[in-house]
């Protein structure tokens, strides 16, 4: 599947505001390549005959307990601030718990407003949006293991929610070189289908491997809340949505480039307005939006133990 190769030009950009943030002590975000390969028929994941997973020994977990309007938790995640001039997105990423808080029911709501209350500047000029951002740099990491969250994406044009990763090097040897995974991207006008897309040098941007995923029936993805998920072992990357894998990527997918996906790797959540890739808001687009996070769990298993 392809798209327009225009929407990719500020993947290769996005790192400029993370770098920053590092420095900062608060990134890459790509989006299907063009020319990407096509996924296979989506199926649902069986175990194998012969051997049977260990049970899984959680690593991570976030699943947003606390009182309604609390911030996130800071042992957990870093918020990043600021707005993305290299990416041309339009909204400022503001501290604490203004546009990302716990709901008092489990969730964790990032929330992008239309509206500029503090004076933010951005890059156009004065800021039109806010919205959140949130990393594990410095808190966590994993190499491995299978990454899941239970979300509820928002919608509209110009909206761009995603959950990511990238590698933990990022600092030093910069993007792409760091790689990128992709779990879940959507733009608010493929209501139905999401993407995800790995990053690595000779692959970035608009040569990023990845595919799509398309709901049936016409469903939008922010009717319900979906589960996003990688199977993430050495030399093997599969994503899948609510238990149905679409895609599997090894060495074998990258032409003899470099695979840089054996290492370890951080979380971001982000809630973006505008840029490149999805267009602005117009006058279809509705505030505020939210992205409305039930859980983020990590859970590795070591070993396969023998079928019974």
């Amino acid at each position: 599947m392809t798209v327009n190769q225009a929407k990719h030009t500020s993947k290769r950009r996005r790192t400029a505001l993370y770098a920053l943030s590092l420095l900062c002590c608060a990134g890459a975000l790509t989006a299907l390549p063009v020319g990407a390969s096509a996924a296979p028929a989506p199926h649902t994941a069986a175990s194998s005959s012969r051997t049977a997973a260990a049970p899984a020994a959680v690593t991570f977990a976030d699943e947003f307990d606390g009182g309604a309007g609390s911030a996130v938790d800071g042992s957990k995640w870093q918020i990043e601030t600021g707005d993305n001039v290299n990416n041309h997105e339009r909204q400022y990423y503001t501290a604490g718990n203004n546009n990302a808080a716990l709901d008092g029911q489990g969730n964790l709501v990032i929330t992008a407003r239309k509206e500029n209350p503090a004076g933010y500047q951005c890059w156009y000029g004065a800021c039109e949006y806010t919205s959140s951002r949130l990393n594990t740099s410095g808190k966590f990491t994993s190499t491995y293991g299978h990454v899941e969250s239970r979300m509820k994406i928002p919608r509209g044009q110009g909206i761009w929610p995603a959950f990511w990763m990238l590698g933990d090097d990022l600092g030093s040897v910069g993007w792409p070189n760091s790689g990128e995974i992709d779990i879940m991207e959507n733009v608010g006008f493929e209501p139905g289908t999401v993407h995800g897309t790995l990053h690595g040098p000779g692959y970035s941007g608009e040569g990023g491997i990845g595919a799509g995923y398309t709901l049936p029936g016409g469903q939008a993805f922010a009717d319900a809340f979906h589960t996003f998920a990688i199977d993430w072992s050495p030399d093997s990357i599969t994503w899948s949505v609510d238990g149905n894998v679409y895609q599997t990527r090894t060495p074998a997918d990258l032409g003899g480039r470099q695979w840089v996906f054996n290492k370890p790797f951080f979380i971001i959540l982000n809630l973006a307005v505008g840029g490149y890739w999805p267009g602005d808001p117009d006058g279809s687009t509705s505030f505020p939006q939210q992205l409305v996070v039930d859980y983020v769990r990590v859970t590795t298993a070591d070993k396969a133990l023998p079928a019974s």
